[in-house]
């Protein structure tokens, strides 16, 4: 088992929290990761009504007993939607943790976060940002590395140096994550100051990620190579896997696209079709570069044992090489 200050402020048993995927973090697998014992993060934007949010939450409670947070969406959407909605029902149901994520640090939801108890956890892409979610009193940071798959920011920092500028820049803890996909990742990342890692890529390729068997086979056959970014054209850069339809965004792009021809190819209710038909060109999927070290396609729990294992097995080949 390894204790960090993270784990310990979560009361997780592994310093693991799942990435919050869109669409994809639904209750069953957040409650899947939390009963693993990392941390699971419900994804609030999947739910457009309170009523299904207030389900979604529910379900997650009668799945597991462990620890697990609720993802508060930042980023500008398409349709408008209320965070105090969610955090009303997060409030009623004694959610206890919180995760914001987005251009900026939320100052009008901190107070309620504060006011109810919760562990604020807030996700961001440098120094700067982080050192402002401090000061308005998030708990812990979280940072990825431009490895990652889904939202790069706009820094392109990797994760070796990105980590432990933001871990010296505060004093809360910090989680780090990009391109992280094995025990190996996980000892480099908490090296470098982290109290956890962030891992979503490798979580894609699990038993209970509610993806179709085909999408995730052809992600455990990918490599290191077979990612690509795309919507930086628009000021929302993504990491994704490279099928057609990346491709053809990318080409969109290329050409000089607007907004909304590069939506016709991203949006949403496409993933979503690739997602349960496992029509693999569909539509695109966030995607690290660590998706080129999975081979396999086990529980999450298996996975979580088998990294910290492999983390503490690295730990002792360092200390006992000659």
């Amino acid at each position: 088992m390894i204790t960090t200050a993270v784990t310990q402020k979560l009361g997780i048993a592994h310093p693991i929290l799942g990435g919050t995927m869109m669409s994809i973090t639904d209750a069953r697998f957040t409650a899947a990761i939390s009963n693993a014992g990392g941390l699971g993060i419900l994804a609030s934007a999947i739910y457009k009504t309170k009523a299904d949010f207030e389900k979604a939450v529910d379900e997650v409670q009668q799945l597991t007993d462990k620890p697990f947070a609720v993802n508060i969406n930042l980023f500008p959407a398409m349709t408008a939607i209320d965070n105090n909605i969610y955090v009303d029902v997060m409030v009623e149901k004694g959610v206890k943790i919180v995760e914001t994520s987005g251009h900026f640090a939320p100052e009008e939801l901190c107070g309620r976060f504060k006011d109810a108890g919760m562990t604020w956890i807030h996700k961001c892409v440098g120094i700067r940002y982080a050192q402002k979610a401090e000061k308005l009193g998030a708990d812990i940071v979280t940072v990825v590395g431009y490895e990652n798959g889904g939202a790069t920011g706009k820094l392109d920092i990797g994760t070796l140096v990105l980590v432990p500028s933001v871990v010296d820049a505060v004093k809360v803890p910090v989680i780090g994550g990009g391109g992280v996909s094995d025990g190996r990742g996980l000892l480099a990342v908490l090296a470098l100051g982290a109290g956890a890692v962030i891992m979503g890529s490798r979580l894609l390729v699990t038993q209970e990620c509610p993806l179709h068997e085909n999408l995730k086979n052809a992600l455990k056959n990918a490599t290191e190579l077979e990612t690509r970014l795309i919507m930086r054209s628009i000021g929302a850069t993504h990491r994704v896997w490279d099928n057609a339809a990346a491709r053809k965004c990318a080409k969109i792009e290329a050409e000089g696209g607007d907004f909304n021809e590069v939506l016709s190819v991203v949006a949403g209710d496409k993933a979503r079709h690739m997602y349960a038909t496992g029509d693999l060109d569909a539509g695109v999927i966030s995607c690290g570069q660590g998706i080129g070290l999975v081979h396999d396609i086990p529980t999450v729990a298996a996975l979580f044992d088998r990294i910290v294992a492999e983390a503490e097995a690295a730990m002792h080949r360092i200390n006992t090489a000659e």
